[in-house]
């Protein structure tokens, strides 16, 4: 399957070059884009303003990439998540999030990850693969709430930015007119800082990045994300402070929250030296509970202590609702356990 080719998650050159090498008029690729990614048709016998010895010509070329979620857990707070099985038999996991008047869905970029944290249940897989553009946007058309979808976030398995080429075509379709049309202030972007692709990232889009911070000190950052060894979070600071971050794009912080290892006043004091000069805020997030992980999340009283300590330093800080723990919605168990089920 990993040499088979798809018409999905092509930008419009690429579409315009499969024109070209089928004897296609250039102008299809356009009507091309516009089924693809307007009808969410890839199916060529359906694209009824091409001529039949072309949509005969892309059938026997093309095999279809968009497949329905083969499993969904569904928590009692309302979120849902769905397992996908990728092109090379592996699984990744997107959770649907609604809330009031919005519904977010957190996407995947890779099955598995090679980052490595400790805290996160994708880490301990390591990396399967990468994901193609079409099985990034795979996870979007074939959910059964597409429709009701108002946001989406780049915090799944995976990290996006070990990904990038693909992540920038996903986002291109997402973004652009002749895609999904959708303003890139409906989508977010976190990774763990790989400085390298950082500056690409932002000059080649513009939607919210967030970083997964989790701990201000070097050492004690390593000790549970390998990533500050290779890209210190020093150095992606010193990057975010070279752009202007306004209301049109928003850089933000991830701080997972663990108790007596990330949380005391000398954290808060390094978090205001660390991020000084960038306009930002921070998330703070409980820590989903994980099997065999040492770490624990502090109470509410705790939390709220440590984001009033962070405003009062001003720093702008929020506490993100914790969602979907009945069903393990932390990033990558419901994988690990359909993958240790095919290992049997």
């Amino acid at each position: 399957m990993a040499d088979t080719e798809f018409l999905y998650g092509r930008s419009p050159d690429e579409l315009a070059a499969v024109c070209g090498e089928l004897g296609m008029p250039r102008f299809a690729a356009r009507q091309l884009a516009r089924w693809l990614y307007a009808k969410h048709t890839e199916d060529p016998a359906a694209m009824s303003d091409l001529a039949a010895v072309h949509r005969a010509a892309l059938a026997q070329r093309f095999r279809p990439a968009l497949s329905a979620p083969v499993r969904v857990a569904v928590s009692a707070d309302g979120t849902k998540k769905y397992l996908f099985r990728t092109h090379r038999e592996g699984f990744v996991e997107s959770a649907y999030i609604p809330d009031n008047d919005r519904a977010t869905l957190c996407v995947s970029s890779q099955a598995g990850c090679r980052m490595g944290c400790r805290f996160c249940a994708t880490g301990r897989q390591g990396l399967q693969h990468s994901l193609s553009a079409a099985e990034i946007l795979n996870q979007i058309v074939s959910l059964p709430e597409r429709d009701r979808l108002t946001n989406l976030v780049f915090m799944g398995m995976g990290e996006p930015l070990d990904n990038l080429d693909n992540l920038l075509r996903a986002l291109e379709i997402i973004t652009e007119p002749w895609g999904f049309g959708w303003s890139p202030t409906r989508v977010t972007v976190s990774t763990a800082g790989v400085v390298p692709r950082l500056r690409r990232f932002l000059d080649s889009t513009k939607v919210h990045l967030a970083v997964s911070l989790h701990n201000p000190f070097p050492e004690e950052r390593a000790a549970i994300m390998p990533v500050e060894r290779a890209w210190p979070i020093a150095e992606v600071a010193a990057v975010l402070r070279r752009y202007d971050f306004s209301r049109q794009r928003r850089v933000s912080f991830e701080y997972i929250v663990m108790q007596g290892l990330n949380d005391s006043p000398r954290h808060v004091r390094q978090l205001c030296r660390l991020l000084d000069g960038i306009a930002c805020r921070i998330n703070l997030i409980r820590f989903h509970k994980i099997p065999g992980s040492p770490y624990f999340s502090p109470d509410d009283a705790g939390m709220v202590r440590f984001r009033d300590a962070l405003t009062a330093r001003g720093l702008r800080t929020t506490i993100r609702a914790s969602r979907g723990e009945d069903i393990q919605a932390a990033c990558g168990l419901l994988s690990t356990s359909e993958k240790v089920k095919g290992e049997r």
